[in-house]
């Protein structure tokens, strides 16, 4: 049976000049090969043109460069760009455009589906097939700056992952795929402009706070009560907010770094003022922002919007308490791109 080449994303710079030595050629050969793959996004070895055909021809004999494919590209009517991205064994996930006046933000996909199981998001009925690589991770922002260069005359500014799968369930390959990012050898990305959100797995969050991570930590939160969290959330009841809030705690006294929460009310669910009071007091440990954010529906008709009422109940209480709120719009529902909708639909 002939063996499977090795995706030669996978090696390290210092692999690569290995490589190159122990096949009788110069070191600095795994460099520029290095640089290719990500500072240019190299496709192909054919296209590495500062190589010779024979090093090209070796490189295409030991290896493969297994780079994702847009394999349809949708255009909402408010500008926002959603790919259906294809990978090597031919699974599918999606990523998005988001563009405004000031910058365009990327929303990444971690997983081929999701491990958890919330119920009021798309993404969570499609099983978890498996974590993406850091390459794959990586091709999402480069294919995203590129249709930001190209439809919106300015490069990427902004990442947050937020599209399918919990980040922190592929949590090694996530901080791979950040390291090549914010890397100068990279995309030269700043960490601070970009955010990982997590639905709240509290000994990730922990090894993130004792990794001295740089990005920014966003909570998808929705209820600061154990039982309505988890009829929503049903994995609450393995990570219990008392659990989330203290992992939170820990982050907050090794980074010193604000919390965003991302919260949705929803009619009927969520929409008390005992919710938001006791949003109120969850979020008092440590300078926080809230997000609420426009719920997207996806069928079924069990979850509904919140009326405005709810809303602005949300916005004083959290004012008058002095909690930084933000109400954001829904961008791309057109397309099925906005939070909560992505699940491979087009």
């Amino acid at each position: 049976m002939k063996a499977q080449k090795k995706d030669i994303r996978a090696l390290t710079k210092e692999q690569l000049r290995d490589f190159f030595v122990s096949n009788g050629d110069k070191a600095f050969r795994g460099n520029q090969v290095y640089e290719w793959l990500w500072q240019k996004a190299a496709h192909s070895f054919e296209g590495m043109t500062n190589l010779s055909k024979e090093t090209r021809d070796m490189l295409e004999a030991n290896f493969v460069i297994n780079h994702i494919k847009v394999d349809l590209m949708q255009r909402s009517n408010d500008g926002t760009i959603k790919n259906a991205v294809r990978l090597h064994d031919d699974l599918v996930v999606e990523s998005v455009l988001i563009p405004t006046k000031t910058r365009t933000t990327a929303c990444v996909s971690s997983q081929v589906g999701c491990s958890l199981d919330c119920r009021f998001c798309a993404t969570s009925r499609l099983k978890r097939m498996r974590n993406l690589n850091p390459d794959e991770i990586y091709d999402q922002v480069v294919a995203i700056d590129n249709e930001s260069r190209l439809y919106f005359d300015k490069p990427l500014s902004n990442i947050v992952f937020m599209g399918m799968g919990e980040p922190l369930m592929n949590y090694n390959n996530v901080l791979k795929a950040i390291d090549k990012i914010t890397s100068p050898e990279g995309l030269g990305m700043s960490p601070k402009r970009i955010t990982v959100s997590t639905s709240g797995v509290p000994k990730m969050i922990r090894k993130m706070a004792d990794d001295e991570v740089k990005f920014k930590l966003a909570v998808s939160l929705h209820s600061a009560i154990d039982e309505i969290r988890t009829s929503i959330m049903p994995f609450n009841a393995t990570f219990t907010l008392a659990d989330l809030r203290e992992a939170l705690e820990y982050w907050y006294s090794k980074t010193k770094s604000r919390i965003t929460y991302e919260y949705v009310v929803w009619e009927g669910i969520n929409d008390s003022q005992s919710d938001v009071d006791a949003l109120v007091s969850f979020c008092k440990f440590a300078p926080s922002k809230v997000n609420l954010i426009e719920y997207n529906p996806i069928d079924d008709g069990e979850f509904q919007q919140a009326s405005n009422g709810a809303i602005d109940m949300y916005v004083n209480t959290l004012e008058r308490n002095g909690i930084v709120v933000t109400v954001r719009r829904s961008r791309g529902k057109d397309i099925d791109a906005a939070c909560g909708q992505l699940a491979n639909k087009q």
